[in-house]
């Protein structure tokens, strides 16, 4: 069982390599290959730690494989993509010569591949690989077009999807209200793709983008710089202070470039900006450090968010980790050049540690390294590692289950690559941290993300908080603890802001700026009756009906209803006013009917007399109709029981000036015009008269009645509750039924004024008369110019004018006679005033 890599490779090792030790001496051997980059970042040590103890454990479990043992090489791929071929090649035939098709290394029995850490690699492999169906588990964080998924439908990954990812941001960017955004990316396809697919998805979010600043893709450092300077017209990371957020996305070999170029960003420009701003990285990040790195601040990163594929501390890892030393002699060839890289030292050839200020004691901690070279807790990459393994495992196990019961022993000696396929699709086990591991039917992991919060320290360490995570079993809806955010010190622990302008205030809707973004606008108040918020600044709406607009415009306010309840003053008023005049109409007829045989209540005809005050005091009372909630019944009765009981009174008016006038015609015994002087004719006006606005209503109920009804929109801030009259033709219909009965009274008790006023009352019918009219020649305009409970008011008041205008004008001479001038009520006194 053997680690074999390339002599060129920087951690390079004997043929003997990593030892782990068999189930049996009978078991069978199947090895995993696992591609590594490791070129000089001693940080990516911890992966190939977590093979070898993903492979150990396995190995040591009874319950999984038993009896066969699981080994594994490792290779490098130094970044290159024609070393990367190569190494596939070795992989599958292990020769100095490789010929394709030809076996000659009798030892292997590849069943797997695990590789690499960045996509290009693991693609390249697939290349190959795919060839012979051969499965590779992968942990890159890349989403691969349609056609890569058809071209490689052999690959398989322990990351989730990336399109998680991506709205995973959208909803960050969201959630912290954070619409003026820039993102940093490397210039190459992948950078491309990335701002590609995920500027539609801020648009289609209200999130403009500020700038694209692309990291020159060059591989001497010293040019790096260079390369900025030619491409710093169209970055914004210098220029464009604004964008407090910015999106980072850099895979493995981009993440060193980046570091580097912020360093002499900020070295360079620090005299004219500052690098203080909210990363949000990638899943792709890490910190990873080289040699020369060991002197760089990364305060720069302080309070940075970034996704990270979701990880878990394996028990007994930190063992693995602290046991570590270069002297032992545990056959790790790689711990050598880790060791002499992290620590700055010499590791001794003698396998025991020289005294010496440049030689390695073997008593350094690794604790004590800053967490770019090196972390004691498990990454993501080493995590995704350690589920590959088992992820290979678990399928080689099932497998083998399925054909003891369905095939001859003999038949395990030598499985086929292909033949895992079937049981890598859909597998789903629990690992030793208690994870749930699944593949879906893309062969992606079936995990979301852990949202991290980077705290830095002055003395380049770091600690990962992890503050939230995105659930695909939850919607993809991410959730986020703000209380433990570790915020730079610039922001005072406070979330900042990246916006192109300030938020408008409520009551504001914004106006886009011609020629900028449409993140970037004016504030423009509302007008009148309309309203905007946080949540919809874009225009300004109306409210709800039942709503109107509080002061400031910034929210809706519940309408009360308007009515003219009992309890108002307004009410108590009119209320008093209905019942007094009630009393004083009831006053007057019990005063009539009490002298009704003395010579001015017979003068004045006692039966129209009598009609008229009862239709008075009705008038007076149904006013009080009016007043209150509008119900169906009342609505009902308002208009029509005022309209036929004032024409009963009007018409009752009109028969009395019409019979003085033909008392005064025909004053001689047996002339013909006297026959229709009597109760008859009078009956006949006040039944005929009325009995036309009677039918008149009996129309307007018939066809549209009156009905309790809501008015939205004649008043801002209250709902009318008002009884819709159902046909306004049929309400002006009674109204002028009235008028005109009013004007023909008033017509003949004017001409008829200059009679002997002892015996008729035409001038009281036309003072009378008067008053009618000019009250209800004001009403119209007055009712049609308010709202609400005033315009019931409006006309209640009228009723109650106009009726006791009649009361007053009519009877108030006679009732001054009867009850405080008697001498006068004698016929005598009456024949000496007609003379």
């Amino acid at each position: 069982m053997g680690l074999t890599c390339d002599s060129s490779s920087l951690f390079c090792c004997s043929e003997n390599g990593l030892k782990i030790p068999k189930k049996s001496k009978s078991s069978h051997n199947k090895e995993l290959i696992v591609v590594f980059e490791f070129c000089v970042v001693t940080k990516y040590y911890q992966h190939v730690l977590a093979l070898v103890f993903a492979v150990k454990e396995i190995n040591d479990n009874p319950r999984i494989l038993p009896n066969v043992t699981l080994g594994f090489h490792i290779y490098d791929s130094y970044f290159n993509e024609k070393m990367t071929y190569q190494t596939t090649l070795n992989i599958l035939f292990h020769m100095k010569r490789t010929v394709p098709n030809y076996k000659c290394d009798t030892q292997k029995n590849l069943i797997a591949a695990i590789g690499g850490l960045n996509s290009e690699t693991s693609l390249s492999m697939a290349t190959i690989l795919s060839i012979y169906k051969i499965p590779q588990v992968s942990y890159f964080l890349f989403s691969p077009s349609r056609s890569t998924k058809t071209e490689f439908c052999f690959m398989y990954r322990v990351v989730p999807n990336e399109e998680n990812q991506y709205v995973g941001i959208v909803q960050l960017l969201l959630h912290f209200q954070w619409t003026w955004v820039g993102i940093i990316t490397s210039d190459d396809d992948k950078g491309e793709n990335f701002v590609e697919t995920l500027i539609p998805k801020l648009s289609q979010n209200g999130i403009c983008l500020a700038f694209t600043d692309r990291m020159p893709s060059v591989t001497d450092f010293s040019k790096l710089l260079d390369g900025y300077h030619r491409t710093r017209d169209r970055g914004g990371l210098v220029n464009n202070s604004k964008a407090k957020a910015v999106i980072v996305y850099a895979e493995t070999a981009s993440v060193l470039r980046l570091v580097f170029f912020l360093y002499l960003v900020q070295t360079v420009y620090m005299a004219e900006t500052s690098l203080s701003r909210v990363w949000i990285m990638s899943a792709e990040w890490e910190f990873p450090a080289l040699q020369f790195h060991r002197n760089w601040s990364i305060e720069v990163f302080q309070g940075a968010l970034s996704f990270a594929v979701h990880t878990n501390e394996i028990e007994g890892f930190q063992n693995i980790l602290q046991s570590l030393n270069p002297y032992s002699q545990n056959g790790d060839s790689f711990i050598r050049d880790f060791w002499q890289q992290a620590f700055d030292c010499l590791v001794s050839d003698s396998h025991v540690p020289v005294e010496s200020d440049e030689t390695c004691t073997g008593k350094e901690m690794l604790e004590s390294l800053p967490g770019p070279f090196f972390e004691m807790s498990m990454i993501s990459q080493s995590y995704s590692i350690y589920n590959a393994v088992y992820v290979i495992a678990h399928a080689l196990h099932t497998m083998y289950s399925l054909n003891l019961k369905h095939t001859a022993v003999i038949a395990l000696r030598n499985p086929q690559p292909w033949q895992l396929h079937p049981f890598l699709r859909r597998i789903s086990f629990n690992n030793s941290a208690g994870d749930q591991v699944s593949l879906n039917e893309k062969g992606e992991l079936e995990s979301g993300f852990d949202i991290i919060n980077w705290v830095t320290f002055p003395n380049r360490s770091f600690l990962r908080v992890k503050v939230g995570k995105m659930d695909p079993w939850a919607g993809r809806e991410i959730i986020i603890n703000e209380e433990m955010i570790t915020w730079h010190s610039v922001f005072k622990q406070m979330p900042p802001s990246s916006m192109c302008n300030i938020l408008c205030q409520p009551g504001y809707v914004r106006k886009k700026k011609e020629g900028e973004p449409f993140c970037c606008y004016d504030c423009d108040p509302c007008p009148e009756g309309k309203v905007s918020n946080p949540k919809e600044m874009d225009n300004c709406i109306k409210c709800p009906e039942d709503q109107y607009p509080n002061g400031r415009q910034s929210g809706c306010l519940p309408k009360a209803l308007n009515f003219l309840a009992y309890g108002e003053a307004l009410s108590i008023s009119l209320v008093v006013m209905a019942f007094s005049f009630s009393v004083i109409s009831a006053l007057v007829l019990w005063t009539f009917i009490r002298y009704q045989n003395t010579p001015i209540v017979k003068a004045n005809n006692r039966g129209l007399t009598f009609t008229l005050l009862i239709a008075l005091l009705l008038c007076f009372l149904c006013s009080l109709l009016f007043i209150g909630q509008p119900q169906a019944v009342t609505c009902l009765l308002r208009q029509t029981a005022f309209g036929i009981i004032f024409s009963v009174a009007v018409s009752s008016v009109l028969a009395k000036t019409i019979t003085v006038v033909l008392a005064f015609m025909a004053p001689q015994p047996g002339s013909r015009i006297r026959n229709w002087v009597g109760k008859r004719l009078e009956m006949s006006i006040v039944l005929s008269c009325s009995l036309i606005q009677v039918f008149i209503c009996i129309v307007w109920l018939c066809t549209a009645p009156p009905f309790p009804d809501l008015d939205m929109d004649s008043l801002a801030e209250e709902i009318v509750v008002e009884c819709n009259e159902g046909s306004v033709a049929m309400f002006y219909s009674v109204l002028v039924y009235m008028g005109f009965l009013a004007v023909v009274s008033f017509v003949v008790a004017f001409f008829a004024r200059s009679l002997p006023s002892a015996f008729n009352e035409a001038k009281f019918i036309t003072f009378s008369m008067l008053v009618f009219c000019s009250v209800w020649l004001s009403f119209v305009p007055t009712y049609l110019s308010t709202k609400g409970k005033y315009m019931v008011s409006v006309e209640i008041f009228s009723i109650l004018a106009s009726s006791a205008g009649l009361l007053g004008c009519i009877f108030a001479p006679k009732c001054y006679i009867i009850l405080l001038r008697p001498e006068l009520n004698c016929k005598g006194y009456l024949k000496k005033r007609n003379k």
